[in-house]
């Protein structure tokens, strides 16, 4: 597997590519914010309204490529634009494609994302899953930390109320 950070131009060029991605979690069953059906058009659209968050430094965003250079996994970094929440970051949309999943793509991503925060000066990471997913899982046996769960916190791709639970883990130096 190779992980690449996508500049906006690159983001750009590979829209058509992650938006099959992002369909294929969302008709999997994956709550990342969508509902099902969700269609390549949706996608696509949804990934280049990333293009220009990328290009002013809001959003790092990076594709786990398989061996014929298919993204087949996607993580991204949202940073906040407050002042005082300048040594956070959130982890978002962490997907890995159906065909890809089981290989450590998921895990991989995640310690890229974790090593790129930590060299960016962030020390505290965030982010939100569906309670009892392979999601949470994931970011269980990475060594993040339960901060709690919110019932009937979001519709999941089929419609129906599902809890997330939020989750934290510190990264890189304190901040002074």
């Amino acid at each position: 597997m190779t992980v690449l950070r996508l500049e906006a131009e690159q983001l750009a060029l590979r829209t058509e590519e992650l938006a099959e991605l992002l369909a294929d979690t969302v008709n999997a069953g994956a709550s990342v914010g969508f509902l099902a059906p969700f269609d390549r058009e949706q996608a696509v659209a949804w990934w280049q309204g990333r293009v220009d968050a990328v290009a002013a430094g809001q959003l790092a965003v990076w594709a786990a490529l398989d061996g014929a250079g298919r993204a087949v996994g996607t993580v991204g970094l949202a940073f906040p634009e407050k002042p005082n929440s300048r040594h956070r970051a959130e982890v978002v949309k962490l997907m890995v494609h159906r065909d890809a999943r089981g290989r450590g793509v998921g895990r991989g991503l995640l310690i890229i994302a974790e090593e790129a925060a930590a060299a960016a000066g962030i020390t505290l990471l965030h982010l939100d899953t569906e309670t009892d997913s392979p999601a949470e899982y994931l970011y269980r046996t990475a060594g993040w930390t339960r901060a709690g769960t919110i019932p009937d916190y979001a519709l999941d791709p089929f419609g129906a109320l599902r809890p997330t639970t939020l989750y934290y883990k510190r990264v890189g130096a304190p901040a002074r």
